[in-house]
């Protein structure tokens, strides 16, 4: 689980520098790298997107159910 939770902040990290180069400099890192659109992208996309879910729904215990408040 560990692994996992290591893993899934890497890709988020990703994501958000890839969204921070669109928003501000209108780069999207990723279609630069592997194609507008082809699989490889759709596929980083997609991993993205599930370690965005994963983290958020191990994350969702330690923020709203807080012993120590």
């Amino acid at each position: 689980m560990y692994y996992l939770r290591i893993l899934t902040y890497i890709f988020i990290i990703i994501g958000a520098l890839n969204w921070g180069l669109v928003g501000f400099m209108n780069i999207d890192a990723v279609a630069l790298l592997f194609g507008e659109m082809s699989v490889l992208s759709r596929i980083i996309y997609g991993i993205i997107g599930i370690s965005a879910i994963l983290s958020l729904i191990s994350s969702y215990r330690h923020v709203f159910f807080r012993d120590d408040i």
